[in-house]
């Protein structure tokens, strides 16, 4: 009885250990759950067949019978669990469920670019791209000499909408065991904050600090504290997000899975508060606007992949394939309104360099679009965007899409080695070969009004001057590998402008030519607009 009584502490205590590393949902449609059942099993079937053995000195021998009829039922169930969760899962498969996994997500197919997406406010682009965003962030922590012996910059960097400024936020994390150990009381001590458009970087401290943290290793680690206050759930992805405020939380998704694992669907979100490790689940639908990421970017590529893949069923997507069509390898976000948008292109399932439309999903409330704008496959328009300057051995961030003169059109920033920006891209969607780069130290609106042709772009009437000129001296010169004019006219005011703002008139304008043209007010060098 005594013997009995160990194996039975023994058991629940090994059952302990690894429901607190291995953290399993108490879930029977979680994987892990049942990866944790059968090692509990398993780790069962070995005490109690190690217990038959017996050692004379030399061999190995079995005092009775290893495979003894309890054990033998055991397997037998074990054997029946493996088969039927195998069942199950063929069952809902999309062999038998296609219509099921087309359905996962509703994607309204008349959306309309230039109403739903607003023209581009360059002081609302996010130009840092999440490389260069850590970098930033890298430089800040090394200037806080009192901070880099003890914790680490996270490699959240999550972008979100602050206060209607699009920003990337990360926190500090625990260096080492070590430093945890020593730091526990008090928590990590604050986040950093990069402006996506500026590239502005700050540390902000806090008041108290961040105890429940990925990086802590017993009670206060974030995903054990959330698996002790909600042991059934299953946790999808977890984001650093700070409110309009500036207080810190983890935003987890919550899961609910069809068979075991399968189809994926987001049901809500938990806002932990790192700080005091209090929390609150809500509902999809009551999810707090200042809340950014509620899906994650993976789950709805793989829920509008599934979309274009079994739309007419199971059989077409692997032999006729008619309408098959799947998202491009990559994914960038977007600011609309108070929210994060998604967006990647959609193309056919027979690989090629152009894509056939768009989506934007709104991250928070899963809505999503599918804008009908065929054009460049993301890649190729950066590999045309590098290929403008080839020589220079610059490599194109993954493009932004935005709303430039009512077009929908790629924006890169083109990297040194070293991952400085060093010069802006703008490609034609409709037509990759539509490429304009230029020097970042123009700026951003200069290299918008480069690729239009210097067109009339966000100049109010008051600031628009329209006029007649003669030309007293006009020549012109190359300046990277792009023809521009430099003029003089009677009453001894200087102009210059691109030989795509008229390409008809100016390479034949000649002294006492009288041009029409438009410009924005200022001093010094007058840059032309357009030429009537």
């Amino acid at each position: 009885m005594k013997k009995k009584i160990i194996k039975i502490i023994v058991m629940v205590i090994i059952t302990f250990l690894l429901y607190f590393f291995m953290l399993p949902p108490l879930n029977i449609s979680s994987p892990l759950f049942w990866s944790f059942l059968f090692t509990i099993i398993v780790i069962l079937l070995g005490i109690s067949m190690v217990d038959k053995l017996g050692f004379n000195g030399v061999t190995f021998y079995t005092k009775e019978p290893v495979l003894n009829k309890p054990v033998k039922i055991i397997l037998i169930v074990i054997g029946v669990l493996f088969v039927g969760l195998i069942l199950v899962n063929i069952i809902n498969s999309p062999i038998f469920n296609s219509k099921a996994y087309y359905e996962r997500i509703a994607i309204k197919e008349d959306g309309n670019f230039t109403q739903d997406v607003k023209e581009v406010d360059f002081n609302q682009v996010p130009l840092l791209d999440r490389d260069s965003s850590e970098k930033l962030g890298d430089r800040v922590m090394g200037q806080m000499s009192d901070l880099v012996s003890q914790f680490v910059v996270s490699n959240q960097y999550t972008q979100i909408n602050y206060n209607e400024q699009i920003v990337r936020v990360t926190p500090l994390e625990y260096a080492d065991i070590i430093r945890y150990i020593t730091n526990r009381k008090n928590g990590t001590e604050g986040y950093i904050i990069v402006d996506s458009v500026t590239g502005k970087s700050e540390l902000v401290r806090l008041e108290e600090g961040m105890k429940y943290m990925p990086s802590a290793i017993l009670f206060e680690k974030l995903e054990r504290k959330l698996r002790f206050d909600y042991p059934t759930e299953i946790f999808g992805e977890m984001n650093f997000e700070i409110d309009n405020s500036g207080n810190p939380y983890w935003i987890v998704s919550t899961i609910k899975y069809v068979g075991i694992g399968l189809r994926p669907e987001v049901t809500g979100a938990i806002i932990f508060d790192p700080i005091t490790g209090n929390s609150q689940k809500y509902d999809v639908e009551e999810v707090p606007a200042w809340v950014d990421h509620v899906y994650p970017a993976p789950l709805i590529i793989s829920q509008t992949n599934d979309w274009g893949k079994y739309k007419n069923g199971f059989l077409n997507s692997i032999f006729g394939q008619k309408e098959v069509v799947a998202t491009t390898r990559g994914y960038n976000y977007i600011k609309i309104g108070d929210d994060i948008y998604l967006y990647t292109g959609i193309t056919s399932v027979i690989s090629d360099e152009s894509n056939i439309g768009f989506i934007l999903t709104n991250l928070r409330t899963k809505e999503t679009t599918f804008y009908a704008v065929p054009g460049a496959e993301e890649y190729s328009a950066m590999a045309s965007a590098e290929g403008q300057v080839q020589q220079m051995k610059y490599t194109a961030t993954f493009p932004l899409l935005i709303n430039l003169n009512g077009k929908p059109t790629y924006l890169v920033s083109l990297k040194d080695n070293a991952g400085l920006v060093k010069m802006y891209g703008f490609i034609d969607v409709q037509d990759y070969q539509k490429v304009v780069v230029t020097d970042v130290s123009e700026g951003i609106e200069k290299a918008a009004k480069n690729y239009l042709g210097d067109a009339e772009i966000n100049i109010s009437q008051e600031d628009l001057v329209i006029e007649d000129i003669v030309i007293q001296t006009i020549t012109s010169g190359v300046i990277n590998g792009e023809t521009k004019y430099y003029i003089t006219d009677t009453n001894g005011n200087r102009y210059k402008a691109s030989i795509k703002v008229n390409e008809d008139k100016l390479p034949y304008a000649t002294v006492g030519t009288t041009l029409s043209i438009s410009y924005r007010k200022g001093e010094g060098v007058i840059e032309i607009i357009k030429v009537n």
